[in-house]
């Protein structure tokens, strides 16, 4: 597994969780990027690193869509469920 290089940004509180999520369930960048743009989200690899690592700010149905993907609820992305 990498390890990331950058502190976490201050730009989103989910993106941390959201990385936590995917690596969990075995779930490559690649793929969450796949089911994103299935939903109607355009993300680039980039712009996924980004978020994860709380450097990009999260819309609210990238929110919605992040959580469906993931299995978990968006107050759980947001740090509001353990």
């Amino acid at each position: 597994m990498r390890v990331r290089k950058q502190e976490l940004g201050t730009r989103n509180i989910a993106g941390e969780r959201v990385e936590q999520r995917r690596k969990a369930i075995g779930m490559k960048q690649k793929d969450l990027l796949t089911q994103l743009q299935v939903r109607g989200i355009d993300l680039n690899a980039s712009g996924l690193s980004k978020l994860e690592g709380q450097l990009r700010s999260i819309n609210d149905y990238e929110l919605v869509a992040l959580a469906d993907v993931l299995g978990v609820t968006i107050n759980w992305l947001v740090g509001q469920e353990d």
